[in-house]
């Protein structure tokens, strides 16, 4: 049985403070309301803002959502729809473009047999590495892993006041 209703998780990391009120606008019209986003200075990317936020939708709408903020430039995002059958992430960063991955249950990426038999047709070591960490979006989260750790940061130097 297929849940009508997913759990999904926008995290904007990064976004021109100017986008601000076009990306609420596409997120509105995606998820069918307004949506209670919040704000906040990026302070790795000066001039940028960033938001999370939490959603329930239909299967497909993380995928509706990334191919939207995909078309305004200079955005650093994560999109990720998960059910109990599993679902999918969209990691996207104006350098690399963006990158699609198939999850389990729990959030573990997954790599077809097709992916898997493309990287080992090759003899390279190095080749079948790329490969494997193009499908695993290596490159992607080691883009967007500085801008993940802001929050961290923060509550790390909250709880030391």
């Amino acid at each position: 049985m297929h849940e009508k209703n997913l759990a999904g998780l926008v995290v904007i990391h990064s976004a021109p403070t100017a986008l601000r009120q076009h990306i609420e606008w596409g997120l509105n019209s995606l998820l069918g309301a307004p949506q209670n986003i919040f704000w906040r200075d990026q302070p790795l990317a000066a001039g940028t803002v960033r938001t999370t936020l939490e959603f329930r939708a239909p299967l497909g709408t993380a995928s509706k959502i990334a191919t939207a903020l995909k078309n305004w430039h200079y955005l650093r995002f994560e999109v990720s729809e998960l059910a109990s059958h599993g679902g999918e992430i969209f990691r996207c960063t104006p350098e690399l473009g963006i990158h699609r991955a198939t999850l389990d249950e729990v959030g573990t990426i997954l790599v077809s047999e097709d992916v898997i038999r493309k990287a080992l047709s090759h003899f390279d070591d190095l080749e079948i590495r790329e490969n494997l960490g193009t499908a695993l979006g290596s490159a992607w989260d080691q883009a967007l892993e500085p801008y993940r750790g802001v929050d961290l940061q923060e509550v790390q130097r909250l709880r030391a006041i």
